[in-house]
């Protein structure tokens, strides 16, 4: 069996994703509330380790509801950013969106998120990047940018959106990312 080529980038949704997602209808508006999926910081470790460049996708409407500002936003991103870093891990880039749903193009399932990682890291495409995340937003978002889709979902969770693959967690997802690029 001939190994794929590694991703050319790997696009990951933040909360429920990366770190413990807070109770519905609540976002991590503090440093202090934000903790790593079981993990979460290893999968990120594996795809810097084989040179895939990682980007955070996120959505934050919580800004738009006043419930947190840009600078409380930023202060979360470096909490993440230094736990992943103690753990041995980085995340080469971050883009959010701070809109209310329908009212712009970077809010997943659009797609300028995604485009913003793809003009970072240079990439004339996103055929082959990995859009991983918990919600169908993600996969939507994936799939509209001509990435491939991971769907993190527990097994017997039903599935309304079609993803390429599905994977309980992140470090599932990665571990077969990158165990068929070393087969």
């Amino acid at each position: 069996m001939k190994p794929l080529p590694l991703p050319s980038a790997v696009l990951l949704d933040r909360d429920g994703t990366i770190n413990v997602k807070a109770p519905e209808g609540e976002y991590v508006t503090a440093p202090a509330g934000l903790r790593l999926i079981a993990g979460a910081a290893g999968a990120i470790r594996a795809f810097n380790r084989a040179g895939v460049p990682v980007a955070v996708v996120t959505n934050q409407r919580g800004i738009a509801r006043g419930l947190m500002s840009e600078q409380d936003l930023e202060a979360v991103h470096a909490r993440l950013e230094q736990l992943l870093e103690q753990e041995g891990a980085f995340v080469d880039a971050i883009f959010h969106c701070p809109h209310e749903k329908g009212t712009c193009a970077c809010r997943k399932p659009g797609t300028e998120l995604l485009e913003r990682a793809r003009r970072r890291f240079g990439l004339a495409t996103l055929a082959d990047a990995v859009m991983i995340g918990d919600a169908d937003s993600d996969v939507l978002a994936g799939h509209a940018a001509g990435a491939r889709t991971v769907l993190l979902r527990a097994p017997a969770a039903p599935r309304p959106v079609e993803a390429d693959e599905v994977a309980v967690t992140l470090a599932e997802a990665a571990e077969r990312l990158l165990a068929r690029h070393f087969a």
